[in-house]
């Protein structure tokens, strides 16, 4: 069984936190792994509202369900009956102790009405996100928390002339669990058409009772094929041939499903000179390249196609690695309306930044770091770091906090 990174933050919640939710999309193990958490740690009883009968009563009668379960419980799929979230209140306001409640989730039940109200200041969030290419490789990632060292550490990198799956390879076949069993292109994408399709049969119908689902396998590969670009909802609305309200509704639903996420634009305190659309990326590169319609070969021989979602990729790693980075940081992208733009910005609460450029080729020049050298300008002593990953082999310092760094640098 592969270990999940974030196992010993979710541990952590469940010593001080009467309810601890692990969200996240269907099928990137979050029931393997409170199931493991329950059976080896935690000690709790496990029950999932995937169960009819269980999920009937449930939904019938919230409160009476919670009164006849006696200790630490795991409840799986919380959100298909969001009644019990209120039932959990008044349970866990009668009794506070820590980890009596370990939930999970296929939908981002903090979209669900009321939900945030009534268990704020009484739940801790923890994201599942598909394999981290670490976790695949049983290597906990710290690629963040070595982006916020001193100079003369950061240039310390693992380094490896083994290469048993490039990046094009990893890219293609992205996190989830299923895809790492199936050797096969054909098996792979037999896959995931069946997943999307019991996605929006299934989650989306239960998140809203909308007409027009079958629209919605074309809007995913139009928001495929505009992954790591700015949201346009005027273009979008346009490819998509339906009003722009139509479009919002069907992408909350897909960002609430967690198929899509929405990388907000840093401003720091320059606001007035940023533009502040947000950028697209899909939650994982193997359902990214098949909607795309492009294999690894594919990515290999397009640089175009494969520079766009490698972005997408190292904006996912980042992500997955934040949920158990020391430093914790908020991930950005910067764009000026002079031009002047950074792929990432990783922020610390503390307000330091590091900069991340993504570059598909495997050579870097001085003109890579433009734009991080306007960020750096921009910030002053608040800018710790900036990096170009490239499809080389060599980290290599430039001018001042500058450098080249592989790609495999993420998690190696």
């Amino acid at each position: 069984m592969i270990t999940r990174n974030i196992t010993d933050r979710i541990l952590d919640s469940l010593a001080d936190t009467p309810v601890v939710l692990l969200n996240g999309a269907r099928q990137v193990g979050k029931s393997t792994l409170v199931l493991k958490i329950a059976a080896d740690h935690h000690h709790a009883r496990y029950l999932t509202l995937d169960d009819a009968v269980i999920l009937a009563a449930a939904r019938f009668d919230a409160a009476g369900f919670l009164s006849g379960l006696e200790g630490p419980v795991v409840i799986d799929e919380v959100q298909r009956a969001p009644q019990l979230f209120q039932a959990i209140k008044a349970s866990v306001d009668r009794d506070r102790r820590p980890g009596r409640f370990l939930l999970t989730g296929s939908a981002d039940v903090m979209l669900l009405p009321k939900v945030s109200e009534s268990l704020a200041g009484r739940m801790e969030i923890h994201t599942l996100w598909p394999f981290s290419q670490g976790e695949i490789s049983a290597v906990k990632e710290t690629f963040i928390d070595r982006l916020f060292t001193e100079s003369n550490e950061f240039q310390i990198l693992p380094h490896s002339d083994v290469r048993p799956l490039d990046v094009a390879e990893r890219v293609a076949i992205g996190g989830y669990p299923e895809m790492i069993k199936r050797s096969g292109e054909s098996r792979r994408a037999s896959w995931y058409g069946s997943y999307i399709t019991t996605i929006l049969q299934r989650d989306i119908r239960e998140l809203a009772n909308i007409e027009g689902l079958t629209d919605m396998p074309r809007i995913l590969s139009l928001v495929a094929a505009r992954a790591s670009s700015l949201v346009n909802f005027a273009e979008l609305s346009r490819s998509a041939g339906m009003p722009q309200s139509t479009l919002k509704r069907y992408m909350a639903l897909l960002e609430a499903a967690f198929l899509i996420r929405t990388i907000p634009p840093w401003s720091g305190n320059l606001s007035n000179r940023l533009v502040k659309s947000p950028k697209l990326i899909l939650t994982d590169t193997g359902l990214a390249a098949y909607l795309m319609g492009v294999n690894r070969a594919g990515l290999r021989s397009n640089r175009t196609a494969f520079g766009q979602i490698l972005e997408n990729f190292v904006v996912m790693e980042l992500m997955k690695q934040a949920a158990w980075s020391e430093v914790s940081p908020s991930i950005n992208h910067f764009r000026s309306h002079t031009g002047q733009e950074v792929d990432i910005i990783l922020e610390r609460r503390d307000g330091t930044c590091v900069g991340i450029e993504v570059k598909a080729s495997e050579t870097v020049g001085p003109g890579d770091f433009k734009g991080l050298r306007a960020l750096a300008d921009l910030l002053g002593p608040k800018f710790v770091r900036g990096v170009v990953l490239y499809s080389g082999r060599e980290t290599v310092p430039f001018a001042g906090s500058m450098h080249a760094v592989p790609t495999e640098a993420l998690f190696r």
